[in-house]
């Protein structure tokens, strides 16, 4: 009988060539297999006959082939047709460039098909997903059939076969659940939720099974953020700053601007943060200019009056050398003494910065993941700060937290998340939230026109705006150019302007692939005012502080998501002179026109962020791997909200029991392999 992380290459019938296959979709053992879940359903119950097959849906039905056509109307241009039948009518499927697909066919050949059905002057069906009918066939056919993430060489008919035959034989399936909370949510077991979310009897069991692997994943992946969450807070003395004194109302006294009501009302927060035992673990979410590094400059004035250090880091080393700076504007003239910790020091340089770390020499230190790596120790760390958090994960929040004996912790972001998303994200976090932005900030007129327009926007806008002084950014999705992907590159649109719409106006080139040296070059030259135009990559997304800039545009704007968008559109609208931005694209996709619209209309980040959710989803939202949580195999966190609150309700309560953590361990460890393990290990 088989077990749950018995390797795949040993089940039978897959050798190693079909486990190196499965391994390309992440299945490496039987429970891997078992949670491959179906990605949709085709309910093969009662298939429709082709005459009642509806124009414009997905449909599914059986069909006998009856002939085999190509053609090749145009140079570049083959068409594939298989012709079938069943007793009401014909239909073609078709083929597109695809010649090869021809061969898979044979005449009096029985088919199951599945695709949108285009109904004119015949039935068509184009792309449509196709097996072979078995009228003994109890696992592909005459019932609720899953669909799974597949590949062209590992077809559906093999991994349902497979899947039943690792279900029927496997002896048992661990249960990760408490019972008490399956009782009280009245869930399947989990080997019953298994089996109907493979291979449901109705549709009833298979919303059941999957509102019970939903609520399990959600569960134990808030179970572990309030381990963290109370780890981190219970049974440890964090330090306890004394009231608000000289340093911090020096601070506040000398501020060229009064703080906002929300600004007012998270400081409050922050300072009975670090005035409890407690150790601090806050969250500032604020959009773009909102205020936030005013706290962060004040926080760390009122831990430096104790007596402590404080850190702050941030994910690159431009947005660094910005934060270094402006909080340098705040504090130096008060005495505190800061350095900036990245990875181009020269090794003397770092060496001398380390010392005086240790030593106690500094008082605030900003730095990139630099601040993480071994060597780095501190003489009495007192608060971290992490900017842009999106970019961090739990795990590297505790690397730098851990270099101090539990030290406050603010972490800062200034891209909004919608509320489901903070559950997660920074399900370990208090959260204060501004929304406010400072008085006398203009709001920025934003408009998404067609590459038609590019010549009347760089002449009529930009060059205008710099005539009048001003200074504007050009952003780029590429570096260079690229045969796979049409979007314009950093390099051509630099060369193209200033041989043409710019070429009497200093501009410079900015983008991942220059030095660190020539990086700095560029951007200082652009603050100082010499450089006119900046063309980049998003590297300037977060962190660029340029209050002359008045004008944004963005070629290639159907290539980045609404928050990514919103975060360069906050490069410009810093000064006191109306800003402007522009979104280039000539995309005709419905999805994409109607984001840039979204953008135009609106500048509330926070509303932005849920559209954001609700068009791309929250594996696209903050892009590749960079929200820094573990993979979610079957939960959708903006449509299962409702499970994921009553889920996170659950697990606080287990997180409450002082047992639980240990019952817990190898459950959290199987699911989530070591990225809470550092919980245990303490």
């Amino acid at each position: 009988m088989l077990q749950w992380l018995q390797p795949i290459k040993e089940i039978k019938g897959i050798g190693p060539a079909r486990a190196a296959l499965l391994a390309k979709l992440n299945i490496f053992s039987a429970g891997d297999l078992l949670e491959h879940f179906p990605r949709r359903y085709e309910d093969r119950r009662q298939l429709k006959p082709i005459q009642l097959l509806a124009d414009d849906t997905w449909e599914t039905f059986t069909a006998t082939v009856t002939g085999i056509e190509e053609s090749k109307p145009r140079r570049g241009l083959t068409i594939t047709k298989v012709l079938v039948r069943d007793a009401t009518g014909a239909a073609q499927l078709v083929w597109f460039n695809q010649s090869y697909r021809k061969k898979w066919f044979k005449i009096g050949m029985k088919l199951i098909i599945a695709g949108k059905v285009k109904r004119r002057f015949q039935t068509e069906i184009h792309n449509p997903e196709i097996e072979l009918a078995d009228g003994n066939d109890r696992v592909n056919a005459g019932c609720i059939v899953p669909v799974y993430p597949a590949s062209e060489k590992i077809q559906q008919r093999f991994l349902r076969s497979l899947i039943r035959q690792v279900l029927d034989g496997t002896t048992a399936v661990s249960e990760p659940l408490p019972a008490d909370i399956i009782t009280r949510f009245h869930l399947l077991s989990r080997k019953e939720a298994l089996e109907n979310i493979h291979f449901p009897a109705n549709m009833d069991l298979l919303e059941q099974a999957r509102y019970r692997l939903v609520f399990e994943e959600l569960y134990l992946l808030q179970c572990g953020l309030a381990f963290i969450k109370r780890y981190k807070k219970s049974g440890y003395t964090g330090i306890k700053h004394l009231p608000d004194g000289r340093l911090v109302s020096r601070l506040e006294r000398q501020l060229p601007f009064t703080l906002t009501e929300d600004q007012k009302k998270v400081w409050q927060e922050i300072k009975l943060d670090m005035e409890d035992t407690v150790p601090m673990q806050r969250l500032i979410q604020g959009d773009v200019g909102s205020g936030k590094t005013v706290l962060a400059a004040l926080a760390l004035a009122k831990t430096i009056e104790n007596g402590y250090q404080g850190a702050m880091m941030v994910p690159t080393e431009i947005l660094a050398e910005q934060h270094y700076h402006t909080l340098a504007q705040f504090l130096a003239p008060l005495g505190v003494k800061l350095t900036l910790l990245t990875g181009k020091l020269t090794r003397r340089a770092r060496e001398e910065t380390l010392e005086q770390i240790r030593d106690g020499l500094v008082d605030v230190v900003v730095g990139t993941h630099a601040l993480i790596q071994d060597d780095v120790s501190f003489h009495c760390l007192g608060l971290v700060i992490t900017d842009e958090q999106h970019r961090f994960g739990v795990r590297q929040r505790s690397l730098l937290q851990s270099k101090g004996g539990m030290p406050d912790v603010l972490v800062m972001t200034a891209t909004p998340i919608p509320r489901t998303m903070a559950l997660t994200v920074y399900g370990d976090l208090d959260v204060s939230v501004i929304r406010q932005l400072p008085p006398g900030r203009k709001e920025i007129k934003t408009y998404a026109e067609s590459n038609q327009m590019r010549e009347r926007v760089y002449r009529n806008l930009v060059v205008r705006q710099v005539e009048s002084g001003r200074q504007a950014y050009v952003v780029c999705p590429l570096v260079e150019e690229s045969e796979n992907i049409d979007a314009q590159s950093a390099v051509q649109v630099y060369e193209q302007l200033t041989r043409t719409y710019l070429r009497n106006i200093p501009c410079c080139l900015l983008h991942g692939k220059l030095k660190a040296t020539e990086k700095e070059a560029v951007m200082e030259a652009f603050c100082r005012g010499e450089c006119k135009v900046l063309v980049a990559t998003t590297v300037i997304e977060v962190g660029v502080n340029v209050p002359n800039a008045t004008v944004m545009v963005i070629e290639g704007a159907e290539r980045f998501g609404l928050a990514q968008l919103h975060q360069l559109r906050g490069r410009i609208g810093r000064g006191q002179h109306q800003s402007y931005c522009v979104l280039l694209s000539d995309s005709r996709n419905a999805e994409t026109k109607e984001r840039l619209k979204i953008l135009a209309q609106t500048s509330d980040g926070f509303l932005l962020a849920e559209k954001d959710l609700l068009l791309r989803g929250p594996g696209q939202f903050f892009g590749s791997r960079q929200h820094g949580l573990p993979d979610l195999k079957i939960a959708d966190i903006v449509k299962d909200t409702q499970v994921l609150i009553e889920a996170r309700r659950a697990a606080l309560t287990t997180a409450n029991d002082p047992q639980a953590i240990f019952s817990m361990q190898a459950v959290l460890q199987e699911r989530f392999g070591d990225y809470f393990s550092f919980i245990f290990r303490n």
